[in-house]
């Protein structure tokens, strides 16, 4: 049941990011890399949506490493590289998180400061991928921070309130956010 969830969150992500793509270019053209920076969490929300869901070790490994492969089957305006690069990144960032906290801790606190600090690895490799270092320093540094707080909300807050409506609803009875304790 969890490669199940597993496989079906990053395969919705996988679509979402072909939607995704094209608003980002969009944003882009409209407010630069200011403006795509506000819709990162996006991006990284099915990884920890699955760890919040299931809470077991190697959770966003599989999930994130699943989310690349689907993503490089769908194509992505970013080249393969990118889905791997990030998901690497992210799932690095989300292991060590949960490891820290002993796979105990599924609060606001701790889902806010995954959805966070998943972001400024990945922000170092796509700058180097993407370019990033053309911008001078402040736009980088506001676009690290713009895209660190939507890590935050768009990851963090998402992922919480997105748990905990499904864990309501029925539906993840089988699995460990809906248990008790």
């Amino acid at each position: 049941m969890d490669i199940v969830l597993m496989a079906m969150l990053a395969a919705a992500n996988a679509v979402m990011t072909v939607y995704l793509s094209p608003v980002n270019q969009a944003l882009n053209s409209i407010g630069g890399p200011i403006a795509t920076s506000t819709i990162t969490g996006l991006y990284m929300v099915y990884g920890l949506l699955a760890y919040y869901i299931i809470r077991k070790p190697g959770t966003a490994v599989i999930t994130y490493s699943i989310g690349a492969v689907v993503q490089s089957f769908m194509g992505t305006a970013y080249g393969l590289l990118s889905c791997f690069a990030a998901a690497a990144c992210y799932m690095v960032i989300a292991e060590l998180i949960f490891f820290i906290f002993k796979y105990r801790n599924w609060g606001w606190s701790v889902l806010l400061l995954a959805g966070g600090a998943m972001v400024p690895i990945w922000f170092f490799v796509a700058a180097q991928m993407f370019g990033y270092m053309n911008w001078s320093l402040n736009i980088l540094l506001i676009a690290l921070v713009v895209r660190t707080i939507s890590g935050i909300i768009l990851c963090g807050v998402l992922t919480k309130l997105l748990g905990d409506a499904l864990a309501r609803s029925g539906l993840l009875r089988r699995f460990a956010v809906s248990v008790k304790g």
